[in-house]
């Protein structure tokens, strides 16, 4: 059998042994590395410029949405951006408190940049589920029980919460212990769990106690609805019980599980 041949034996021979070799990469120069940190420091310089100092992102507009009551020059003029300014020094959360303090009926704002001239302004504006009244004037109520405005007429199709409390044992316990508030927040609670049907016919809710309240309807009919405990559950058997006896005239759902209804 042949050998290899030379040409192979020569391959061989030229073979390095031992590990592979690396190659050292070359140390930049100190000249590279000046010119590389002048490069960054000019455009971080530039960025600041661009965002501080020129015309070129500076407030120039603000725009509302989402405003049913407030007017957007309303929601303006109380957040206070500062036209002119670089619109990144801009605080939003400083405009977020200033429109949520000087304006009650917003419930919510979100406060957002608009490159390269604008801030958005996006509002929800509380909603009233009741409203009280006091002095011939009503007194806006949220879902929260927040009283969040003054209105010189009732809006339509909301009820009015009565606070009817007696100087009898039971309602003085009744609001030191859980003080007007949380009353309020009960008729709230009441109020929000109302059936369609029954709450566009709701004219009054009255809290005598935490444990007695009770609705007035626009045609006289009344419903004795207890405390806002299980006010679902009441919802429902409010609806089945209109249905079985249409022609009563009073509703008593405090005890779901057992309502009744009355003729007179």
């Amino acid at each position: 059998m042949a050998g290899p041949s030379t040409a192979e034996r020569g391959e061989r021979q030229q073979k390095p042994s031992g590990p592979p070799l690396v190659r050292r990469l070359r140390r930049p120069s100190p000249r590279a590395l000046a010119v590389s940190a002048l490069a960054a420091v000019l455009l971080a310089a530039g960025v600041l410029w661009v965002l501080y100092g020129s015309p070129w992102t500076r407030v120039e507009r603000v725009s509302v949405s989402g405003t049913r009551v407030l007017t957007p020059e309303e929601v303006r003029e109380a957040a206070a951006v500062p036209l002119g300014d670089p619109l990144v020094s801009v605080d939003t959360g400083a405009v977020a408190a200033r429109l949520r303090h000087r304006l009650p009926r917003v419930d919510s704002v979100r406060v957002e940049r608009s490159w390269p001239h604008g801030i958005d302004l996006k509002v929800v504006e509380r909603r009233a589920v009741m409203v009280e009244e006091k002095g011939g004037k009503f007194v806006e109520v949220d879902a929260s029980g927040v009283r969040f405005a003054t209105v010189s007429r009732s809006p339509r199709g909301v009820p009015v919460m009565e606070l009817a409390l007696s100087r009898s044992a039971s309602s003085a316990a009744s609001l030191r212990r859980f003080g007007e508030d949380r009353l309020v927040r009960a008729a709230v609670t009441v109020s929000g769990h109302l059936p369609a049907q029954v709450a566009h016919r709701t004219r009054a809710v009255k809290v005598r106690t935490y444990d007695d309240i009770s609705l007035e309807l626009t045609d006289g009919r009344t419903v004795a609805w207890g405390s806002g405990d299980r006010s679902r559950e009441k919802a429902r058997a409010l609806t089945a019980l209109m249905k079985a006896a249409p022609d009563a005239r009073h509703f008593d759902v405090s005890v779901p599980s057992a309502p009744a209804s009355a003729a007179s």
